[in-house]
């Protein structure tokens, strides 16, 4: 088999036609060169070049084969540069989890950070729980999740962004025709969509946080595992529903966001958590991207959200 250094000693000749040009070209004396050109003539079984004069010109199989030559030339040389942008971190693929609620708030502008910060990073996207993201990133299925804490210990996270609390009533509701603020107290006596413990821990035990800091006692009508269903039975009449303020860019007609006095007490918090042995290199590019985000997009604490951060655990 012929070697990247006789297909280069070919195509210097095949472009010179004459042997003391190509290997001053690279770099070599002519013997040398020539023995490259006679190693790949008894690898492919023929003659490349005939000599004419002090030069050569190609034969037919010569001119054939040079086509081939600088696309194999062209191909390892790509190659070469490839695997740096990988070992680099600018060329490679990322596993990133990601939460239903991230889709409609933070994954757009997060995943623009990543592609102006590593345009040559595939992301393969998977929307998961919070719980199901923690055992991927665990077990090396994810390299990245976008989620919401507390994180495993085994994780290391960065804090992303925070967000209110809104209220989701049906436009019919008297509380969608208020102007300013509504006072969680207002809430109280009324049918609400409450989050699955199990399927949205995160968002069920903000809202039980919200109600116990209110000293409410809201009516629960249905249990639900997605905001977007609390929104839509919201739409729907079945009831009001607490949802981060993120869900106005859904835009569904029939229910109404309205501010909560004090945000509710609780931000909405979102994280990226990731496992501190992973090797991949694409990784931390892609955190140097988030930290850049986040320092832009994560509002500052107010000191009554500071304690309010402190508040529920949840995951």
């Amino acid at each position: 088999m012929f070697t990247l250094a006789q297909l280069e000693g070919f195509v210097a000749v095949a472009e010179e036609l004459h042997y003391g040009r190509a290997a001053e070209r690279l770099s070599l004396t002519q013997p040398p060169l020539s023995r490259r050109i006679q190693l790949l003539e008894q690898s492919l079984g023929v003659a490349l070049f005939d000599r004419v004069g002090r030069g050569v010109v190609l034969t037919a199989a010569g001119r054939r084969f040079l086509t081939d030559a600088r696309r194999l030339l062209e191909l390892a040389e790509s190659a070469v540069h490839a695997a740096r942008r990988a070992g680099s971190g600018e060329e490679g693929t990322l596993v990133l989890g990601f939460t239903a609620a991230t889709a409609y708030s933070s994954l757009d502008d997060v995943l623009a950070g990543f592609r102006e910060a590593a345009p040559l990073v595939d992301v393969v996207l998977r929307e998961q729980v919070s719980g199901t993201q923690f055992d991927g990133l665990l077990s090396g299925e994810l390299d990245l999740g976008l989620t919401r804490p507390p994180v495993p210990p085994e994780l290391a996270s960065l804090p992303l962004s925070r967000e209110p609390l809104r209220v989701a009533v049906p436009e019919s509701h008297l509380l969608a025709r208020e102007t300013g603020p509504v006072a969680m107290p207002a809430l109280d006596d009324e049918p609400m969509l409450m989050y699955s413990p199990i399927e949205a821990r995160y968002f069920h035990e903000i809202t039980v946080a919200a109600i116990r800091r209110a000293r409410i006692t809201p009516r629960y009508v249905q249990y639900v595992g997605q905001v977007h269903t609390a929104l839509a039975l919201a739409a729907a009449g079945a009831g009001i529903a607490l949802v981060p303020a993120a869900a106005e860019r859904l835009g569904l007609r029939g229910v109404v966001l309205r501010p909560l006095d004090d945000d509710g007490g609780f931000p909405v918090e979102l994280v990226a958590a990731w496992r501190p042995g992973n090797d991949n290199p694409v990784l931390p590019a892609v955190l140097e991207a988030l930290r850049a985000w986040a320092g832009e997009a994560a509002p500052p604490l107010t000191s009554a959200r500071r304690r309010a951060a402190r508040g529920p655990a949840a995951s």
